[in-house]
């Protein structure tokens, strides 16, 4: 039996990630509150004025700014407020809509952004989806049974913060996911079309305590596999609840 065994939402695009217990997935859109807002650098083409959905090299990421891979995040829905952690900085809560706040979480993390990088400017945020990865309003899937495949092939455990999944299953063979491409499946309630592979970028070589680089995940795929994918995009059909412990079924 393949089962949900965690949940994470990323209010900030790769500026932390939050654990979960339950969440309603409606059709047509991202995880409630996860990539609502991005953090535009210095060279992004994110358009202000007619804000939507955009590329991921517009904003600040883990990527290219490993050490964001460390940061934790606590939301509070009534107040709209975001509290962060990060273990080289001190502890900030802020409203992301509230633009001098919104400032204060640039200020905030340019101590651990790389000065060889274009620097973050600001918060931005497109209506009604989350600045997911892929132009369709996508949910990460990511299997424990892949993860300890790679984890073995490592010689070590891989923490699963490092993919920065939205749902995690197991009770399934390693890489069994990939197979599901074109299908659908039930998750609680809720039902998804599983739509293409997650390829990686070097921001899963950062370690999410520290976020420092010091895992070659991308040629661990490489060597193991031959591709550097990890992990499905699903996009969300008909709108359901997914809670810790639910089963998946593929139909």
């Amino acid at each position: 039996m393949i089962t949900v065994t965690e949940l994470y939402r990323h209010p900030v695009k790769a500026h932390g990630r939050e654990a979960l217990s339950e969440v309603t997935l409606t059709a047509g859109k991202t995880m409630p509150w996860d990539r609502v807002w991005a953090v535009a650098h210095e060279m992004s083409k994110f358009d202000d004025a007619a804000p939507e959905w955009a590329h991921c090299v517009n904003f600040s990421r883990g990527a290219k700014a490993p050490s964001l891979m460390a940061i934790s995040v606590r939301m509070d829905e009534q107040a709209n407020t975001l509290t962060f952690t990060h273990p080289d900085l001190p502890t900030l809560t802020i409203n992301p809509d509230i633009p001098d706040q919104a400032a204060e979480l640039v200020a905030w993390t340019k101590p651990i952004m790389p000065a060889d990088r274009a620097a973050s400017d600001r918060v931005v945020r497109a209506p009604d989806r989350g600045m997911t990865d892929t132009p369709f309003p996508s949910i990460a899937i990511n299997s424990h049974a892949s993860l300890r495949a790679l984890s073995d092939k490592a010689g070590q455990e891989v923490s699963p913060l490092r993919w920065r999944g939205n749902i995690w299953i197991d009770g399934l063979d390693p890489w069994a996911e990939f197979d599901w491409i074109g299908r659908e499946a039930q998750i609680g309630t809720a039902r998804l079309i599983i739509r293409e592979r997650i390829t990686r970028c070097p921001a899963t070589t950062a370690n999410p305590d520290t976020g420092a680089r010091d895992l070659d995940t991308l040629n661990i795929l490489t060597e193991g596999w031959g591709h550097k994918d990890f992990g499905v995009y699903g996009e969300v059909i008909e709108t359901g609840d997914v809670k810790l412990g639910d089963k998946l079924e593929l139909l």
